[in-house]
This record gives structure tokens, C-alpha cells and sequence, in this order.
């Protein structure tokens, strides 16, 4: 059976005027900052404007451990939005920005796929509205005035050797993980080692999403800790000076982006930051403008719920005051296969048993998100090859949970194959169920923080962390940072922290490698295992079949 690429459908898309979309949403053109006819920016007055409004209902799309099978999580973002408004609930959709090193390398696009896409996809996975050139270029500039403060004779006292400000670009690159800088002479200042990181990994876009606003914006990148003077004492971005001019540079970066679905849906797509880095969530003022113009906003969380929803919980929610009325797992056949123990080359065929074998995962998923308060359904993504027998068993298991299955053909029929999701969805929302809590309180110690989590969302038995690592924390506890969240960054593909191990393992260790303060942010980072915070290109990249076609249309992004 020969099926449309995903871009082929969004090429054939008929967009509406971005107007039109926003007016949908009472938001008058004015207030509409268009970028080409089919994308336009909100502005910070009219978001002002709706603080006294009432909220809508939030409702989260998080999945299974991604395999290489497949889940489709934002699909199902989009899909649910669409369903949503066509059972006549007026829905926003609310999802991240595309990375250009993800694009280039495996992904090769993240716009939703099939029928449940949000246009205009080759924009939207490419250079878009330039939010990620302006985070770009502000953390940068930072870089170059740290560098720039010690040549001109260092009046802060900083030590070279404990400058934690590295660089970045939007491009996954490995030769960059590792330099070293200012070689050449005298005239380029004095040597040291650094590096780069990709740009969605960068501080900036985790303040950028974690932002209320300007001035919230220009608070937050003031208190990014860049260095250590030579008695060990923090030096700030504002102590640099780079705060003001930071914000100019990412005036505009902060308006949330306003674009459309196939079915011409209105949808936010707005931030992006690496959900095994960072936090993985759309932009907080995104989400709250979405709550105040629509009655559901529909948004995800990067990878597994082990990641993404318990950030999007911890982090996102804890910080932005927002509560969840219901949580959607995405899951599909294919990959409870896999995790059964399948290879990728065999998921084609029935196999029953491997579907039964693989549910752990699934079941380890509901069970954590239902632990912070919040109602659950499973949203199986349908795909052609799957059997009603292996559905049934899915469903029989997920029922088994205290949780209901339904399946879902968004992405063949769009919104017309999610409706009975939306129906669920609805249902869980008013029932008001929901009574959402983070997993942990803010004044517990930071390593209990870190523990708490490994326990109870991995199942690891311990967190193996070296006396510097607890010394460390016990310091920034000591320097008022104790009250900050743990934002874990680790393999997305398993509850442990080596990739290869699926299901649902117990009795596992979690190491830490390192920890970082995002003092910015607001968040402690917790590097375990391999995890890199410069991915690289894999051996055949996507970047060697995108290109442009004889009618100059873009191919290869899908």
C-alpha cells in the first residue's frame, strides 16, 4: 500500500490566512505580528491583556520509552486538538519548536505526521520565526563578553580554569564537544578549554520557556551563574553585563508563535529544550496564553513520561503554577513489540505474546503519572500493521491498570479517528478527578530530590554519586539554591540509564556524572550515564536526502 509523505500532505495543506486563525482565538490582527501569510507572533500586550481571564483545561500528551518503532507523540498532540474541536470544545494546540541538529540528523522533522501536522512544516522544522538563532546569539554573545571581561584585565578576579559558560549552535556537531579557545598569541586572549553544546540544551532556552515575561526574562538571565572567581565565589551574567542586551536580542524570540493544523486549528509551537538536557516543554508563556483563549490546550512533554512528564510535573508546573486536569500516554503496538523483544525487521508479523511481554513498560508509565494526581488514558497510535488481537491484548492490559486503552487513526483520518480520545479526554477533565501534587516538596535536601525520583519514577534501588557531586550540592544548598528541582538528564530509551535496557527494570543504579546549576532556569541539572549534551550525526543522517526538487519544493524532511 503506497502512502503520502507526511510533507506531501502538508503540502497539499489549504492554510487560512494566520488572521483568521487568530481571530478564531479573539485575537485582533493587531496583536498580530504575521511572519508570511500562514505564521504570525502574539504580542506581549494582548498577552498582558488576558491576566484576568479564566483558564482552560491542561491537558498533557507524554508516551511509553521511545523505541525505534515509532510512538508518535506530538501526532497525537495534534490529532487530540483537532479531535477536540471537532466534538466542538474550542482547543488550542501547544507544542516545542524543531532543533536543526535532530532535523539534519535522525528525526528529519517534528511537526506531528500523516494526517495530525501542524503547517507550515517545512518553516516550522528549518529556520521558522529565528526564535533558536535569537537564543542562539544571546547565549553566545554572553560567551564572547566572559571572554572579552577577562582580556580587558579581569577587574571580577574570574578563573579561567572555572568558566562553566560554554558556547553553542543548533547543529549537532561532536568535534565541537570538546575545544579549546583564544590559542594564537597574546591578541586572542589567554587559552583555555570549553566547548559547545546544541543550542535547545542552552540555559537561555530553558529560561526562555520558564519566562512570564521581559522582565521575568531579564531577572533570569541576570542570575545565570557563568564562573568562579579564584576564592570560588559565583559571578553572574549581570555581573558581566550582559543581561540587558540579552533580552534585545531575544525581544521578539519571547512572543509565542501562532500557526495551524491541517484542519485549521489554531496551534502554539513555541520554545524547544532537549527533553534528556532539559526540561522538554513548550514555553510556559505559550501555555498560559493558550489556557486564557482556549477551554482545552492540548501540549507534550519530550520522550518518555520518565522524562518529559515528570519535568513537565516538577519543573514546568511546580514553577509556572499550572495543573494538569489529565494526562494522555501514547503508546503503540509495534513498540510494546519491541520492548516484547522483537526485532524491528519482524514488528510486521502478529506476535501476541510479545505485545503481553512488553506492557510492563506501558504499565510502569501509567502508574507514575497517576502517582502526581493526574487521570490517565492510553492512547494506542494505530498502525496498518497491527491485529485486533494484539489491540485486544493491549487493551485488556492497560484495563488490568485501573486504566482505559482506546485506539486512535489520527494519522491516517485525522481528527475523525481520535474522537473517541477526545470523548475520553473530556470525560477525565470534568470529572475533576484530578489533584495534582509534584513528587517531591521544595525544601526537601537535594540529593533526597535526585533519590526520590530515581526510586520512585525509575525503580532504581540507589543513585551512585561521588563525595564531590553530594559535596556540591550540600554547597549550593548552603548558597540558597536548595529549594530548586532536580532536572535529570539521561538516556531517553530506558527507565535505567543504559539505552539498551527495556521494559520495566528493577533493582538498577543510577550514577551521576555530574551536576550542573542553571541558577537561571531554576533547576539543578543531574547528568547520568552517557547522556551528551553535544549529540553528533549518525552514520547515514537525514541531512543527505533533504533537498530541494525541480519545483524548488523541499524533500526528505518527513
Amino acid at each position: 500500500m503506497a502512502f503520502k509523505t507526511d510533507i506531501e500532505i502538508a503540502r497539499e495543506a489549504k492554510k487560512k490566512p494566520i488572521m483568521e486563525i487568530g481571530a478564531k482565538l479573539g485575537i485582533p490582527s493587531e496583536h498580530l505580528l504575521p511572519y508570511g501569510h500562514d505564521k504570525a507572533k502574539v504580542s506581549q500586550d494582548f498577552i498582558k491583556s488576558l491576566a484576568g481571564k479564566k483558564d482552560g483545561k491542561l491537558i498533557l500528551v507524554t508516551a511509553i520509552n521511545p523505541t525505534p518503532a515509532g510512538e508518535g507523540k506530538t501526532t497525537t498532540t495534534v490529532g487530540l486538538g483537532d479531535g477536540l474541536n471537532r466534538i466542538g470544545k474550542k482547543a488550542v494546540i501547544c507544542i516545542r519548536e524543531a532543533s536543526l541538529g535532530p532535523n539534519f540528523g535522525m528525526k528529519g522533522g517534528a511537526a506531528g505526521g500523516g494526517y495530525a501536522q501542524v503547517v507550515p512544516m517545512e518553516e516550522m522544522n528549518l529556520h521558522f520565526t529565528g526564535d533558536f538563532h535569537a537564543i542562539t546569539s544571546a547565549h553566545n554573545l554572553l560567551s564572547a563578553m566572559i571572554d572579552n571581561h577577562i582580556y580587558w584585565g579581569n577587574t571580577l578576579d574570574i578563573d579561567e580554569r572555572r568558566v562553566s559558560w560554554r558556547r553553542v549552535m543548533d547543529m549537532n556537531d561532536r568535534a565541537l564537544r570538546d575545544i579549546v579557545v583564544s590559542l594564537g598569541g597574546v591578541a586572542n586572549g589567554f587559552p583555555r578549554q570549553t566547548g559547545f553544546d546544541i543550542t535547545v540544551a542552552s540555559e537561555v532556552m530553558a529560561i526562555l520557556c520558564l519566562s512570564n515575561d521581559l522582565e521575568d526574562l531579564q531577572k533570569r538571565l541576570g542570575d545565570i551563574v557563568v564562573a568562579y572567581t579564584r576564592d570560588k565565589k559565583p559571578v553572574y551574567c549581570r555581573d558581566i553585563k550582559a543581561d540587558g542586551a540579552m533580552t534585545v536580542l531575544l525581544k521578539d524570540a519571547m512572543q509565542p508563535n501562532l500557526v495551524q493544523t491541517l484542519e485549521n486549528n489554531p496551534a502554539f509551537v513555541h520554545g524547544g529544550p532537549f527533553a534528556n538536557i532539559a526540561h522538554g516543554c513548550n514555553s510556559v508563556i505559550a501555555t498560559k496564553t493558550a489556557l486564557k483563549l482556549g477551554e482545552y490546550v492540548v501540549t507534550e512533554a519530550g520522550f518518555g513520561a520518565d522524562l518529559g512528564a515528570e519535568k513537565f510535573f516538577d519543573i514546568k508546573c511546580r514553577k509556572a503554577g499550572l495543573k494538569p486536569s489529565a494526562a494522555v500516554i501514547v503508546a503503540t503496538v509495534r513498540a510494546m513489540k519491541m520492548n516484547g523483544g522483537v526485532a524491528k525487521a519482524d514488528l510486521g508479523a502478529e506476535n501476541v505474546e510479545a505485545v503481553k511481554k512488553g506492557c510492563p513498560n506501558l504499565g510502569r508509565h501509567i502508574a507514575n503519572v497517576k502517582s502526581f494526581g493526574v487521570p490517565v488514558v492510553v492512547a494506542i497510535n494505530h498502525f496498518y500493521s497491527d491485529t485486533d488481537a494484539e489491540v485486544a491484548a493491549v487493551k485488556a492490559y492497560v484495563a488490568e491498570q485501573g486504566a482505559e486503552a482506546i485506539l486512535c487513526k489520527h494519522w491516517a483520518n485525522g481528527s475523525a479517528g481520535i474522537e473517541d480520545l477526545a470523548h475520553k479526554v473530556v470525560q477525565l477533565a470534568e470529572s475533576g478527578a484530578a489533584n495534582f501534587a509534584p513528587l517531591y516538596p521544595d525544601e526537601m535536601p537535594l540529593f533526597q530530590k535526585l533519590e526520590t525520583i530515581a526510586k520512585r519514577i525509575y525503580h532504581a534501588d540507589e543513585v551512585i554519586a561521588d563525595k564531590s557531586i553530594r559535596d556540591q550540592l550540600k554547597a549550593w544548598e548552603a548558597a540558597g539554591y536548595g529549594n530548586l528541582p532536580i532536572c535529570v538528564a539521561k538516556t531517553q530509551y530506558s527507565f535505567t540509564t543504559d539505552p539498551s535496557v527495556r521494559g520495566a527494570p528493577t533493582g538498577h543504579s543510577v550514577p551521576v556524572r555530574e551536576v550542573r546549576l542553571s541558577a537561571g532556569a531554576g533547576f539543578i541539572v543531574a547528568i547520568c550515564g552517557e547522556i551528551m549534551t553535544m549529540p553528533g550525526l549518525p552514520k547515514v543522517p537525514s541531512a543527505e536526502v533533504i533537498r530541494l526538487n525541480d519545483q524548488g519544493h523541499v524533500e526528505g524532511l518527513f
